[in-house]
């Protein structure tokens, strides 16, 4: 078996992504020098098809889009009006501020569809806050964490663009599918946040309006209006038209980048600078993006051409799995990879190979998408390699120490493994959404 060239790309790719290279960049190199070891001379046309094949892919135009208009959004100004305009409604509670932060990151994902963003927009604005009123520092990490990897499960997820085009599923199909997983993960938060904070009301102060001027209900309405009101518009431009049918998912990203514009202009935020930050974000994280696209359908097949199938074929055959073992195996080997590598190289090297186990098991690849979402988001909160905690430090101030990073995020990480459980023991909450509006 150690002859067997594919043995070796897991371990090589782990060591160069240890040794600090980027992990895009790594899946390049060692496709085509594992390649050469296949092709030989040939390897440069095999290459050629596989990168036409990703420029050529429809679904994956949607990508660009989408991270405009999150790019868009976040200069737009939207996201602080958002937070103000949550927060006059539920930010005098006990716990308000990090009630306010979860709804807000709930709002933004499904605005935005971008993995990090919404954790770095929310924690700027809500951090300062919830220090100065004498927040828990595990509660403050958690709160932010668990809030910015709902971008990872709220639709337009780009996760969930990614793998629908690897696995040829309906990107609409998908999209309903995580709506009902992602709201049962986002009212967990909610409701693990009202428990602790009237439970330990130290952890969560309520806020101390003496000396401030009530907020009357018209001012409330007003802000509303001009805050959740667009960002609801814009949601429902954008899935609405998607999963009624109206439009594609690249239609209905375009829809919302030109629905994002329109904000910064309303929100008179128009300025060259301002459009020239957008345009330079959303060509930076798409390049990061589309690199780790590339480098992980090459990396994928020279796998599989290398030997790999042999090698899954054989241990399919020698440990002989049940279809409930094999789900576990698979996503196990996705939350284990979720420590080392990012979202995109995860799905992009993983589901070429588990995809024929998938339909050979009769697995419903909607049901098991689902899944693998909340598995990546559960990976991206689990320590020590957690990226959600490497965004707060970034942003956090220096009193708010990685331990309570890492406690912080723990009873969130419950929750996501808890909605974990009752998507796997009952596919419906997965499968009767897309089933009611699609009729698949």
């Amino acid at each position: 078996m150690l002859d067997i060239p594919a043995i070796w790309m897991f371990p090589a790719l782990f060591l160069l992504v240890f040794l600090g290279f980027p992990v895009a960049f790594s899946m390049i190199a060692l496709s085509f020098v594992f390649g050469f070891w296949f092709f030989g001379d040939t390897l440069g046309p095999q290459m050629f098809s596989q990168l036409h094949a990703v420029a050529t892919n429809y679904v994956l135009t949607a990508l660009p889009l989408f991270v405009f208009m999150g790019a868009a959004l976040e200069r737009s100004g939207i996201a602080e009006r958002l937070f103000i305009a949550i927060q006059l409604w539920i930010g005098k509670l006990r716990g308000g501020l990090a009630l306010t932060s979860i709804s807000m990151c709930g709002v933004f994902s499904a605005c935005s569809g971008v993995v990090g963003a919404v954790e770095t927009v929310v924690g700027m604005m809500a951090i300062p806050p919830m220090v100065k009123q004498k927040y828990k520092h595990d509660l403050i990490s958690g709160t932010i964490c668990a809030g910015g990897s709902l971008g990872t499960i709220i639709p337009p997820t780009v996760v969930v663009i990614v793998y629908g085009s690897i696995v040829e599923q309906s990107i609409g199909d998908l999209f309903a599918g995580v709506v009902i997983p992602g709201l049962i993960m986002t009212v967990l938060f909610l409701g693990y946040i009202i428990i602790r904070s009237y439970l330990r009301p130290d952890d969560a102060p309520a806020a101390d309006t003496n000396g401030e001027e009530p907020v009357t209900v018209g001012q409330k309405l007003f802000v509303t209006m001009t805050a959740i009101v667009p960002a609801l518009a814009l949601v429902i431009a954008v899935l609405g038209s998607i999963l009624a049918g109206i439009a594609s998912p690249t239609e209905a990203a375009a829809v919302g980048a030109l629905g994002a514009i329109l904000l910064i202009f309303a929100y008179g935020q128009s300025s060259v600078s301002i459009f020239a930050d957008v345009i330079t974000r959303s060509i930076r994280i798409n390049a990061m993006v589309m690199f780790a696209v590339m480098g992980g359908v090459m990396f994928s097949s020279i796998f599989l051409v290398n030997g790999g199938n042999d090698l899954i074929r054989e241990f399919i055959s020698t440990v002989n799995p049940s279809k409930t073992q094999l789900i576990v195996l698979m996503l196990g080997v996705i939350f284990l990879l979720g420590f080392i590598l990012d979202w995109v190289a995860i799905v992009l090297i993983c589901m070429p190979i588990f995809t024929p186990l998938i339909r050979a098991a009769e697995i419903d690849p909607i049901w098991f998408g689902i899944m693998v979402c909340v598995v990546i988001q559960t990976s991206y909160l689990t320590p020590p390699v957690a990226p959600s905690i490497y965004y707060l430090r970034a942003i956090a101030p220096p009193e708010i120490k990685l331990v309570s990073m890492f406690k912080g995020v723990i009873p969130f990480i419950l929750c996501q493994l808890f909605v974990l459980l009752i998507v796997a023991m009952y596919p419906p909450t997965a499968l009767w959404l897309p089933k009611l509006i699609f009729g698949n």
